[in-house]
């Protein structure tokens, strides 16, 4: 398989989705906790990116499976199995491969930590794979913008952070035997994490939702019965309207409480931008034109707020 090819199948440039909040995460467990441990940062981080690559292309694979409908954008020059000639065999042993990787990565992780990341990443990669995989994959029913916006914004996200502060009493399972396990946690930092969060699980449930408003015709075909599909594009139009003014009043939130450095007001300058994308989104709605926008706005949103926490952070 050529690189370009593979780049393709596992959609590279989506990445983002996973990448940026993954050092977002680590700017603010610096800047709150005055704390990193690079090794397990590196671990995270490449267990992290291979994982979403392999959900990528399962999904990818799952869709050139059971197409229906086999012209047109999102089959022929979408799905990289499909544009490239790829064969499926093949694909099916990357997947393989790179799930092995990616799990082999988080085991590491956990033996330089607890229990607890064990436990939330094995949750991460439960609802990774059913996401896209099994007799009815999330993906295709009404909840997938809820999954992808708290899998990959909050879960993968919190993951990110308890790796430096696993010690620090934020969230613990003890247990000497099956008879006895005490979870205690922190559920003043558990809300003030969350808080930071939603930025990211805002713009990443609103990726999921440009999609599937952009495909609402093939999936009708396909018997994907996506949340527009169930709510209608107007509303669905909305609600990827209102998620975006979550995520901000969530960013003026936490620096009126002073979670946020105040430098973080400043990431709502780019408001105006992400509006214009939003008007842009409105007025038409394709994979090829203007599914971009919703990258766009989720990059724009929590590029400038991890910038600004880096600021905070040497200021």
């Amino acid at each position: 398989m050529k690189i370009k090819s593979f780049l393709k199948l596992v959609e590279i440039q989506t990445k983002a989705a996973s990448v940026i909040p993954y050092f977002l995460a680590s700017l603010f467990v610096y800047y709150r906790y005055n704390i990193f441990n690079f090794k397990n940062a590196i671990i995270m981080f490449f267990s992290m990116l291979i994982f979403d690559m392999t959900t990528t292309a399962i999904n990818n694979y799952i869709d050139y499976a059971k197409a229906i409908k086999k012209e047109g954008f999102g089959y022929e020059s979408h799905n990289a199995i499909v544009r490239d000639k790829l064969n499926p065999d093949h694909v099916r042993y990357l997947i393989y491969a790179m799930l092995g990787t990616a799990a082999l990565l988080g085991l590491l992780l956990v033996a330089n930590t607890n229990i607890v990341v064990l436990l939330l990443g094995a949750l991460a990669f439960v609802i990774g794979i059913t996401y896209t995989f099994g007799p009815i994959p999330i993906s295709r029913t009404p909840f997938g913008e809820l999954f992808s916006g708290l899998a990959m914004g909050f879960l993968l996200t919190f993951i990110t952070m308890y790796i430096h502060i696993f010690d620090r009493g934020i969230l613990n399972i003890d247990y000497t035997n099956f008879n006895s396990i005490n979870i205690v946690f922190n559920l003043k930092e558990l809300v003030i994490l969350f808080i930071v969060c939603l930025p990211a699980i805002t713009g990443i449930a609103n990726i999921m939702l440009a999609n599937n408003i952009c495909d609402i015709e093939d999936d009708i075909v396909n018997k994907r019965y996506t949340l527009p599909i169930y709510i209608g594009k107007e509303n669905a139009l909305k609600l990827f309207k209102w998620l975006y003014y979550i995520g901000y009043m969530a960013i003026v939130i936490a620096v009126v409480i002073r979670v946020l450095p105040l430098y973080s007001l400043l990431s709502v300058l780019v408001l105006k931008k992400v509006k214009e994308n939003i008007d842009k989104f409105n007025e038409l709605q394709t994979k090829k034109d203007t599914f971009g926008l919703a990258v766009e706005n989720f990059a724009l949103t929590n590029i400038v707020l991890a910038i600004t926490i880096l600021v905070g952070v040497i200021i």
